[in-house]
């Protein structure tokens, strides 16, 4: 962003993932140094895998990290032994990354004093909430974005000088307002630590948290990085935008198809982009995909470790130029909430919008719905114990209901153009011959997805079976659409 950048020359910002991030020697000689100059380039980094866990909570089991610890037990010290644990856990990574000993008491230096400073802030926030005038829960929002700082804010430091050492001339960019008087506007923040750097000069290496007015985690949580990631590319006119992972954006989970027989996307859109991100399966946060599309920056995912590999190019405007499912996708376990009551009929409106004000009350993940004359079926990803309370509102709201619950999975072919003659009785016929019952099926007139649901226990089965009957026999060979 500085003058001196000629607006011309191709700027790509790029996000670096967490277990990327953990290998060091990939991240150097994958990405920084392929192609060979490393400059005209922002790098945008998450903090060493599983570190994010130990600061808030574990992201599938839910485990309480020192945030955990800290927001639902400030009566003992256990948060207090948590961040130390974490403290030795960063320096142990240190260990393993510098071999120059200054260098490595220079980084623990810098990570210890920011775990010590954060230690006596909430320990004073602690002490302040035992008086009856302050209240913990109005300070937790700002807890979690402290802590959830402290994981980039190491990463992108040890970055910036390992690769200083290795004879680039990488800059710490730190967006996390560490000890700042007070937060600014996101924009604000990114145009002034951009304003003086040179670009062709100067490779920046940028924390994925950034502390602004908008509070990222507020609204985004855990997605706060892909949005410093999106502003950036889009306030520094970026010709690209890229993702580092340690896997292709791929037509099937592998674990569930086999490596050999899944194919990376070559290409596809937005759209289908977002249809991933409403199973839980992001390759980018909705909202960070929103600025980069109004943007028309394209979004290019890329395998870490098959740097010659283009990856998946996603863009606003691709359309698949043959009909063609691109990626079989599900999950394993939803419930299904099924409301039927006979004086629905001629009030489906009515009905709906009274139960999406209780599931949105409950803040219940909704992944699809249908109804018919007199019924209402949701399909919910979800606790059973939310599905339980949310089950004794309806009922308390429509008592001449019938309401039944049961477990589901769900199965979804997508693609940028699914237009295809006879793909019904195809993938209807592929889980006939495997003796797979459809509970459900939903797809629209944009014909870019196809959801299956059926029982919980024919999930695997259900998915292999579409992959191979829908994507393996037309050999795709090393993506679907080569570009």
């Amino acid at each position: 962003m500085s003058e001196k950048t000629p607006t011309s020359t191709p700027l790509s910002v790029e996000k670096i993932g967490g277990t990327s991030m953990s290998d060091y020697q990939a991240v150097r000689d994958n990405i920084i140094l392929y192609p060979e100059n490393p400059y005209r380039r922002i790098i945008v980094v998450s903090a060493y895998g599983g570190v994010t866990n130990d600061l808030l909570e574990h992201k599938k089991s839910g485990k309480p990290g020192v945030y955990g610890l800290f927001a639902n037990d400030d009566t003992d010290a256990n948060w207090q032994v948590a961040l130390q644990e974490l403290g030795n856990k960063l320096n142990e990574i240190n260990a393993t990354l510098f071999d120059h000993p200054p260098t490595l008491v220079k980084a623990n230096a810098f990570i210890n004093q920011r775990i010590q400073e954060t230690e006596q802030l909430l320990s004073y926030l602690q002490d302040l909430c035992t008086h009856g005038h302050f209240s913990l829960t109005e300070h937790l929002l700002t807890v979690r974005e402290l802590l959830a700082s402290l994981g980039e804010a190491h990463s992108a430091y040890n970055l910036s000088e390992l690769l200083n050492n290795a004879g680039i001339n990488a800059r710490f960019v730190d967006l996390t307002g560490w000890q700042s008087d007070s937060p600014q506007p996101m924009d604000d923040v990114i145009k002034e630590k951009f304003a003086n750097i040179d670009l062709d000069k100067e490779l920046p290496i940028v924390t994925g948290y950034t502390h602004c007015t908008e509070h990222l985690m507020k609204t985004y949580d855990r997605g706060y990085s892909e949005m410093t990631f999106s502003r950036i590319a889009v306030l520094c006119n970026a010709s690209e935008a890229v993702i580092h992972k340690e896997y292709h954006l791929s037509s099937a989970d592998p674990r569930l198809v086999g490596e050999d027989n899944v194919v990376p996307i070559g290409r596809t859109n937005y759209d289908i982009a977002d249809q991933l991100a409403n199973l839980g399966m992001e390759a980018i946060h909705p909202k960070a995909a929103k600025g980069l599309r109004q943007a028309q920056i394209p979004l290019r995912i890329k395998n870490t470790f098959e740097p010659e590999h283009h990856g998946t190019l996603i863009t606003e405007d691709y359309r698949s130029d043959n009909p063609q499912v691109e990626i079989i996708a599900g999950l394993s376990r939803l419930i299904a909430v099924e409301i039927f009551d006979p004086e629905m009929m001629g009030e489906q409106t009515q009905y709906e919008r009274q139960i999406l004000d209780i599931t949105d009350r409950l803040k219940c993940d909704l992944i699809n719905k249908d109804f018919n004359a007199n019924t209402i079926t949701l399909y919910l990803n979800d606790s059973l114990k939310k599905v339980n309370r949310l089950k004794k509102q309806l009922q308390n709201l429509l008592p001449s209901a019938s309401i039944q619950t049961s477990k589901v999975a769900l199965a979804s072919a997508m693609g940028s153009d699914m237009r295809i003659k006879g793909f019904l009785h195809t993938a209807v016929q592929a889980l006939y011959q495997q003796d797979i019952n459809i509970e459900a099926i939903h797809q629209n007139t944009r014909q870019v997805e196809m959801q299956f649901f059926v029982s919980e226990q024919d999930y695997e089965k259900t998915i292999s079976a579409m992959h191979k009957n829908l994507i393996e026999v037309h050999n795709h060979g090393s993506a679907i659409c080569e570009h």
